[in-house]
């Protein structure tokens, strides 16, 4: 029988447990944290935050892979009212329609983008400045990059046509991400994987296969590897709960800025207590800015978008996450740049800044599954399950 150890029990850590775990291999997972997730946890109540906004996108393979195992779970469907009520801010007011220039980019017979010109100067030749800028404004939403026009342009259109795509891809599990965490926690169980927390691997093993399920960061100061970077978001967080109030967005993204604010409870009332509404934001910023900048900038949606909400303030939260949002691609690269996932010496590399394909949480689940492929020697290990 086959053994593996993974370290990090995140979504790719999870992931990888259970493909190995299923495909025979005896696993045990390592995690430095007391519980389980990594940046897919959810905080414990009476708020139930998840680090920056999350959303489980059903146009990538992991859907599937989780629906085969019954792991997604109930879903917290946003109601047809709350839909109507996105917001854009646009030219410094808020608009319910973006900039019809900016359509042109969201056709399904626009031009493919290349891989080596960036983002804004493509987009600029297709459809105008205004309508350039604001399209890869309106990425933010998932890049947590400040500045999506300079990054490659066929990696914006991909994220850009997944996040206008209707009926939306973006999904909600009800309870957060910590309760898929929790489901695909107790598949592993189920399927004998040994999970030690607070369990922070200093020193690799070397009588087993080895799944490296960190960030990048993490990964690189565990095997000493100084090649193990690649460019990132650096995004200020800011979580709000506010008593109810008729009338707010349900989100507002900004179109004259990176920058998306939402409010979650309005698909799951069961973040926050009855009578508030949480609502979470997340404001990329460049590498001079601090986190009062991204603080200020979401301050300025919410006087927009959400009425009164100083007023209505029952609990606040403000973080920044440095890159620990996924890996972006600038001009004449791709995924297949990224730090690769066979390291040699029976170690594996799996995240969300490696090399695989996807989009946000897809990136992790692709290269857990080829890291199991290549650690089980099992070239024909079945990826198509996924």
């Amino acid at each position: 029988m086959h053994r593996i150890t993974v370290i990090g029990g995140g979504f790719a850590g999870l992931t990888a447990a259970i493909t190995a775990a299923e495909a025979g291999a005896k696993v045990t997972v390592h995690e430095a944290h007391h519980t389980l997730g990594g940046r897919a946890r959810t905080a414990e109540g009476p708020y139930r935050t998840n680090e920056g906004p999350h959303a489980l996108y059903n146009g990538g393979p992991h859907w599937a892979w989780l629906r085969q195992r019954d792991l997604i779970g109930p879903l917290a469907p946003l109601p047809a009212l709350e839909a109507t009520r996105l917001r854009l801010r646009h030219q410094g007011t808020l608009r319910r329609t973006p900039p019809f220039a900016m359509l042109k980019l969201l056709r399904r017979s626009a031009r493919e983008a290349p891989v080596d010109v960036d983002f804004l100067t493509w987009a600029t030749e297709q459809a105008g400045e205004e309508a350039a800028r604001a399209a890869a404004h309106y990425c933010a939403v998932a890049l947590f990059h400040h500045d999506p026009g300079a990054l490659s342009a066929a990696f914006v259109q991909e994220r850009l046509r997944r996040a206008t795509k209707l009926p939306p891809e973006a999904h909600y599990p009800r309870g957060g991400w910590g309760a898929l965490i929790g489901r695909m926690a107790a598949r592993a169980w189920n399927l004998g994987v040994r999970m030690e927390t607070l369990s922070r691997v200093d020193t690799l093993p070397t009588d087993t296969p080895v799944v490296v399920a960190t960030s990048l960061d993490a990964a690189r100061r565990l095997l000493g590897d100084d090649s193990l970077t690649w460019p990132s978001g650096r995004t200020t967080l800011v979580d709000l709960a506010v008593r109810t109030r008729r009338g707010d967005a349900f989100a507002v993204c900004d179109l004259d800025s990176p920058g998306w604010i939402e409010r979650f409870t309005a698909q799951d009332r069961s973040l926050a207590p009855a009578g508030e509404q949480l609502v979470q934001g997340q404001i990329p910023i460049g590498p001079h800015e601090t986190k009062a900048d991204g603080v200020a900038r979401a301050e300025q949606l919410l006087d927009l978008a959400f009425e009164g909400w100083r007023e209505r303030v029952t609990w606040r939260r403000e973080a920044v996450a440095n890159g620990r949002t996924g890996a972006v691609d600038l001009p004449g690269t791709s995924w297949r740049d990224r730090p690769a996932i066979d390291r040699g010496d029976g170690v594996y590399l799996a995240g969300d800044q490696v090399a695989a394909p996807g989009v946000l949480s897809e990136v992790s689940f692709n290269s857990a599954l080829t890291a199991v492929s290549l650690a089980l020697g099992r070239h024909t290990l079945d990826l198509k399950q996924a």
